[in-house]
């Protein structure tokens, strides 16, 4: 082997190289230990994500198209072994689409849910987050295993909070560890209207955003709900912001962490403090590995055979010429 080796160098490589990339593709994995998350991705469908204030490939994209593209990122980027489940939020509630599954077996699965996300989802034209904190506590409890929350919002409130609609949560437990992702901007930019076909009739008004007066208030029927106005004029548009001080102040009340949501890394490092759902042996992925020695045996086929001492005889060179 070794005298073959010798004198069919390059062919022997370039063979080497083939059978690293060949393992490479059946994408081999070796059963490692290692932290097991079970994640809820909370997805707020409410029309304010529509607003296009982010920036996705130098381009103006909605709040909701941002927010897909992150949380495609992110199922690309968790290991084999871990679970999620996407959740969409609206009116008070949030309504977990599937216990959480694992992301290797169910990519596909996963991503498409994660692609049809959209307004027309939504239940309710409200969007109450103090009070579907309540309801993500409920959902866990029903989970087969323990599972954390990554909440993607705006913190837009619909309608404004006051003292009567303001939930209290003084006596709120479970949300340590959960995580509130703020999508937007600060500057912020009208909500679009559009039809149930999709098609882009208008602006919300500011009068769209007017809290009812009085006893209204109090009616769990009646609170906050939103007229069918659109913005006559530019100076007539309600402006959405992301809420960042607001969303701050709730995750101190409850005992959550936040994190602004126009940096993925920032997001995934903040994914990675939270707490696993528990330790297991989970199949570990070598392809790249493979993938990565083929390539370096193919390069070395057109390296020369004494690449060292062509170096030091060329080095001698140099300094007897200096």
């Amino acid at each position: 082997m070794l005298n073959y080796f010798r004198t069919h160098r390059d062919s022997a490589l370039m063979l080497g190289a083939l059978l690293f990339l060949i393992a490479a593709m059946l994408r081999p994995t070796v059963p490692v230990k290692h932290n097991i998350y079970s994640y809820m991705l909370v997805a707020d469908i409410t029309q304010s994500m529509n607003t296009e204030d982010t920036v996705l490939n130098n381009k103006k994209v909605s709040r909701m198209v941002y927010m897909q593209k992150m949380m495609h990122e992110i199922i690309a980027g968790l290991p084999c072994g871990n679970k999620v489940s996407i959740a969409p939020f609206a009116g008070v509630s949030v309504a977990p689409l599937y216990n959480p599954i694992e992301v290797c077996d169910n990519y596909a699965a996963i991503q498409d849910t994660i692609d049809h996300l959209e307004w027309r989802m939504a239940w309710s034209g409200n969007s109450r987050i103090r009070d579907s904190l309540l309801s993500i506590a409920r959902s866990l409890r029903a989970f087969p295993e323990p599972a954390q929350v990554v909440y993607f919002t705006d913190g837009e409130e619909a309608p404004r909070l006051h003292a009567f609609n303001t939930r209290d949560l003084t006596g709120f437990q479970g949300a340590d560890g959960w995580l509130i992702v703020g999508m937007g901007s600060i500057k912020g930019a009208p909500i679009p209207k559009y039809s149930e076909k999709n098609q882009l009739i208008g602006y919300w008004s500011n009068d769209s955003f007017a809290l009812q007066p009085g006893i209204a208030q109090i009616s769990e029927q009646n609170i906050g709900t939103r007229n069918d106005n659109v913005a006559n004029g530019e100076d007539d548009r309600f402006v959405s912001k992301l809420d960042e001080e607001y969303l701050k102040s709730l995750t101190k009340e409850v005992g959550a962490d936040y994190v602004r949501g126009d940096n993925l890394q920032s997001v995934l490092h903040a994914m990675a403090l939270q707490k696993p759902a528990r330790r297991d042996i989970a199949p570990f992925g070598i392809h790249w590995i493979l993938a990565l020695l083929g390539g370096l045996v193919l390069l070395s086929a057109y390296l020369p055979k004494h690449p060292l001492g062509i170096l030091k005889h060329r080095w001698m060179l140099f300094r007897s010429k200096a």
